[in-house]
């Protein structure tokens, strides 16, 4: 069966899928990261004692990391579809060029925000 612009589209939904979860990942390990700061600030406005907020900035990093991770899987994964369609015919809406730009993007700001992350502390 050859595959039909509908195969293609659906390619690129699940590429933009995996886009936005890792844009999400990044964004809330930036929030989680930053939230060490607040706690931070609040206790030592309130004058309490505050433990380490390490826990807290590296799981921020860990997340962000995953976003990296999440969007160059998804990058793999539609020029591995991709491939495949466009062995059976050659249409396609999206090039792995695109794709792979796209997806570079995601990982550079994640990167971005990695590395600002770890250099707070």
């Amino acid at each position: 069966m050859e595959p039909t612009p509908r195969d293609y589209l659906a390619n690129e939904r699940t590429l933009l899928a995996y886009i936005r979860t890792a844009l999400s990942f990044i964004a809330f390990g930036f929030v989680v990261a930053r939230f060490a700061l607040f706690s931070h600030e609040v206790a030592s406005f309130e004058h309490l004692a505050t433990a380490p907020a390490y826990v807290s900035s590296w799981l921020g990093v860990g997340m962000t990391l995953v976003g990296i991770f999440v969007a160059l899987f998804g990058a793999f994964r539609f020029a591995q579809q991709d491939a495949a369609l466009r062995a059976a015919r050659s249409d396609g809406t999206l090039t792995r060029r695109s794709a792979t730009l796209l997806a570079l993007a995601v990982v550079a700001f994640g990167a971005i925000v990695a590395f600002d992350l770890l250099r707070i502390h």
